[in-house]
């Protein structure tokens, strides 16, 4: 059966309000309170998005985040109480896509969500472009925009639902000076998200594109303001 979203919590009142709260509201949702059965529900049924405690109980959301990202590429969210920097970058080098502080609105969470399937279902969406549209090049950098890939040396490896959707945005936007706030609208339709998430998922994108990940010639930081793709690598 496909679900639009399983959240992974061992908080149990909060994850069944949770899943209740988004069924009434359209989005399918199921829970697990552990990691076994969120593995059970994930290899029976298909789902479009996860949101995932990093206290499962005895278990770890790390680690069933690395798990997970063996085999499935859907956003991850990870949801938790922790606050610190030091487990938001964490989450976020190992495959999540995002990092929500507990306590949280309801409210808020869906739109989030309703948001992240909306962009993640549109991207994967085959006919959406045509093939010989969604190729692009960054010096020695192959883009695929069809399949979520770069091409490097040989090399292909897949993006991140939000590295995806970050690219994809400043190549739209190339040669022009993005603000971080923007950023954090367009991709995530919030102000209020974190400079660490979103320079995380810079860095990851600089490992996949840049020769020189330290020194970058494509995606380049303009301190105090935010982000520009050179499309030419002038340096």
């Amino acid at each position: 059966m496909h679900y639009s979203v399983l959240i992974i919590d061992d908080e149990k009142e909060l994850s069944e309000y949770t899943a209740k709260y988004f069924n009434m509201s359209g989005v399918t949702a199921q829970y697990a309170l552990d990691s076994k059965t969120a593995l059970d529900c994930l290899r029976d049924n298909t789902y479009s998005l996860i949101l995932l405690d990093i206290n499962l109980g005895e278990d770890s959301g790390f680690e069933l985040c690395q798990k997970i990202r063996q085999t499935l590429d859907i956003p991850i969210f990870f949801i938790s109480a922790r606050s610190a920097e030091d487990d938001m970058l964490l989450a976020l080098s190992i495959g999540g896509d995002d990092y929500i502080c507990k306590p949280y609105s309801l409210g808020v969470l869906l739109a989030k969500v309703k948001a992240e399937l909306k962009r993640y279902e549109s991207a994967h969406r085959s006919d959406e472009q045509p093939e010989e549209d969604q190729m692009t090049r960054l010096g020695d950098a192959v883009i695929n925009l069809k399949k979520a890939t770069v091409t490097k040396n040989g090399k292909e490896t897949p993006l991140k639902a939000m590295e995806y959707k970050i690219l994809v945005y400043l190549l739209r936007n190339s040669d022009r000076v993005i603000p971080k706030e923007e950023i954090f609208e367009k991709i995530w339709d919030t102000t209020f998200v974190g400079d660490v998430t979103l320079n995380v998922h810079i860095r990851h994108l600089r490992e996949k594109i840049e020769d020189d990940a330290g020194n970058p010639r494509y995606i380049k930081t303009v301190w105090g303001v935010g982000f520009m793709l050179d499309a030419q690598g002038s340096v």
